[in-house]
């Protein structure tokens, strides 16, 4: 893996830059056979910016995001990133067994917040989502679309500086998809960036700044 540190404007939220990764198919050698999914990928997200990345199903997004957040290693380029990290996959990566409660107090933990923070941190975006309801229903018993509510509030629990977004808004209905809309617009105007993974063609003018990724490339778009 290439660690070369290349040091971007000071101004700048994320910066990737000649971004490569490939998957080895599992079969025997030599059969076995490097896919390329990202070659030379290279993007840049600003303070207050919503940046869109969009393109065909297995271009490569959910990669280059996984790889930004670190859940994935990459081949070669640069990642720098300006502050804290939030984190929604596409499908949630939940705890079956905890309540939704139990739930914000383990992620408190982890990002180092006092029980009073998070309580009241999770109060306030439970409210925000409409989901206060299901407080304390285990994880389990969750709808789709309230497990996706309680995937983004937990990626913003913290009010990362960089908010990382694959289809957040997935199973959710009208009223909270707007909501989702006033919440990133409150996040970026308080100085924080989103970069979110969109299919949604009705939805470009909500962002600053369009990808579309295309032959393991990022062409911009606006």
């Amino acid at each position: 893996m290439n660690e070369e540190h290349v040091e971007p404007e000071a101004t700048m939220r994320l910066s990737v830059q000649h971004l490569a990764k490939a998957y080895v198919t599992h079969r025997p050698w030599p059969l076995a056979k490097r896919n390329k999914v990202l070659e030379d990928a290279s993007l840049e997200v600003m303070p207050r910016e919503i940046v869109a990345l969009v393109g065909a199903n297995g271009s490569g997004k959910s990669t280059l995001m996984m790889i930004v957040a670190g859940v994935l290693s990459r081949d070669a380029g640069t990642i720098h990133i300006d502050g804290r990290i939030g984190y929604c996959p596409q499908y949630p990566v939940l705890y079956e067994k905890l309540t939704v409660a139990e739930t914000f107090r383990l992620f408190g933990v982890a990002y180092r917040m006092t029980g009073e923070e998070t309580e009241q941190r999770a109060s306030s975006l439970m409210a925000e989502l409409a989901f206060a309801n299901y407080r304390d229903h285990r994880v389990e018993h969750l709808s789709g679309g309230t497990r996706q509510k309680l995937s983004l509030a937990l990626a913003v629990l913290h009010d990362p500086e960089l908010l990382l977004l694959d289809e957040p808004y997935s199973g959710f209905d009208y009223e909270t998809y707007l909501r989702f809309w006033d919440m990133s617009k409150e996040i970026a105007g308080r100085g924080h960036s989103i970069l979110a993974i969109s299919h949604f063609v009705q939805e470009q003018e909500r962002f600053d700044r369009i990808y579309q990724i295309r032959d393991g490339r990022c062409e911009r778009e606006r």
